[in-house]
């Protein structure tokens, strides 16, 4: 029986690699104005550093470590399908494409705090 194709983990796969990559484009402007603060309010700055020291902000930290890993080896297994011949182990490389964004996001959060 064949697997419906939005049920199919490599489709999973796609949609996560598709809502990372939306979720750091739309936290880029953010980051490039509290950039910009170091340029024109130096003083707005270093409160807005002070915020970083909350839990909740260490926990957004961990949330963006993730996305960047998972569109990170997102674009590795793409990149994978395109240049490597199919192989029925892509679901598990994809799987572990995920496991490895937790283990880096979660390294990088226990560090955090």
């Amino acid at each position: 029986m064949k697997t419906p194709p939005r049920a199919h983990p490599l489709w999973l796969a796609f949609i996560l690699h598709r809502l990372s990559g939306l979720a750091l484009a739309l936290f880029l402007p953010l980051h490039f104005w509290t950039l910009s603060r170091a340029i024109t309010a130096p003083d707005s700055l270093d409160s807005f550093f002070a915020l970083t020291e909350l839990p909740m902000v260490k926990l957004a930290e961990f949330g963006l470590v993730f996305l960047l890993a998972v569109h990170l080896f997102g674009g590795l297994r793409l990149l994978a399908l395109e240049f490597l011949p199919w192989s029925n182990s892509q679901k598990t490389l994809a799987a572990a494409a995920v496991g490895v964004a937790v283990l880096v996001s979660g390294s990088f959060f226990l560090n955090a705090i």
